[in-house]
């Protein structure tokens, strides 16, 4: 078995201690299917504009582009709300993604059925529920030009191009083939030329998927339907802005932003993440929930190192746990025993010793 080479990124907040979680279920399931996992961590965010003044120096740049996979914690500091641009966390998170070329960022949101109470919707609206976010990551407003904020005006440029759109849609288009072959694609044609491009583009490429149903949605009905009928969509494909949002709307659907996880894919090494942020209040107190984390590390190894069989055992010992009845705080009702981080992550490597 050849060495694959994972860089950690934990980030700021809670990121070390649900990335340290990850790493403990990571280390079981390499054990038990004998991978050869070798790690290398680093700095973003907070962390490394405390030690270098740079959110990503460029000893993480260098890392991350040799690696085979990178898994990041969470960035975010409210102390450097006020920093200027080039070092607030999240500019080493967009360019991080940037550097990695990861355009296409899958979402999945799937309800555990012992967790159903805890989403403010209706049980029996969440029947069904299994649908992936396919978000575009590395272009929109966040990432176009001209942008800037001079104190009395304000600009972001919003620009797609038809090649952006494609290879995104592509993502989407084969992920519903291995799915229930549904396409939901969201924008604003009715307002945006940079959405009337999009549905254009999807339109024209949904030929070569004849097997593919597809169906276009103005975002503000998709967020909409997202709470009143999840059950009816199967693959959601969206552009950064919109995806941002709408992803975590359907944490909504199960609980809790801490369940789910994320994998952003490209041409390069993939980003492996939970959804989360950093949530500062929480970090150092060993209760912030690792699962989407950990639920990241085995997207980690089903797209990024191709290790199908090891990711689905992390997937089933997260089911297994959580029908056991072990909760952290977030996705705890009256009466359940709580535990923490740490002791959530025992729980599903031991399920995947066992």
């Amino acid at each position: 078995m050849s060495t694959r080479h994972i860089v950690v990124l934990p980030g700021d907040g809670i990121g070390p201690e649900v990335v340290t979680a990850a790493l403990q279920v990571l280390a079981a399931a390499s054990e038990m299917f004998g991978l050869d996992l070798q790690l290398e961590h680093g700095l973003i965010g907070a962390a490394a504009v405390d030690a270098t003044g740079d959110p990503l120096p460029p000893a993480t740049r260098a890392a991350v582009q040799r690696a085979d996979a990178v898994l990041l914690g969470a960035v975010g500091d409210p102390s450097l709300d006020a920093a200027p641009r080039h070092q607030k966390p999240e500019t080493g998170l967009l360019a991080l993604r940037k550097l990695l070329g990861v355009y296409a960022n899958l979402r999945p949101v799937m309800i555990h059925p012992p967790l159903r109470n805890r989403s403010p919707l209706r049980p029996e609206l969440l029947e069904h529920t299994d649908l992936l976010i396919v978000r575009e990551l590395t272009g929109g407003l966040y990432y176009g030009e001209p942008r800037g904020n001079d104190g009395v005006n304000a600009v972001n440029t919003l620009r797609y191009s038809r090649a952006e759109v494609e290879r995104v849609a592509r993502v989407a288009f084969a992920s519903a083939r291995g799915r229930r072959k549904r396409l939901l694609s969201v924008d604003k044609a009715n307002v945006l030329e940079t959405s009337q491009l999009w549905r254009t583009v999807v339109t024209e490429m949904a030929p070569a998927y004849p097997d593919v149903t597809l169906e276009h949605i103005y975002v503000d009905f998709a967020a909409m339907r997202l709470v009143s009928d999840p059950g009816s969509i199967d693959v959601l494909l969206t552009e950064n802005l919109f995806g941002d949002i709408l992803s975590d709307e359907a944490a909504v659907l199960v609980g809790s932003l801490g369940l789910l996880p994320s994998a952003s894919l490209g041409d390069g090494p993939g980003l492996f993440e939970p959804i989360h942020g950093s949530a500062p209040p929480l970090a150092g107190r060993d209760v912030a929930n690792p699962i989407g984390t950990i639920a990241s590390a085995a997207m980690l190894l089903r797209h990024g190192l191709g290790e199908g069989a090891a990711a689905a055992a992390i997937d089933q010992a997260i089911t297994a746990t959580i029908a056991a009845g072990f909760r952290t705080a977030d996705i705890a009702e009256p009466g359940d025993a709580v535990v923490g981080t740490r002791a959530m992550a025992r729980q599903i490597a031991d399920r995947i010793q066992a």
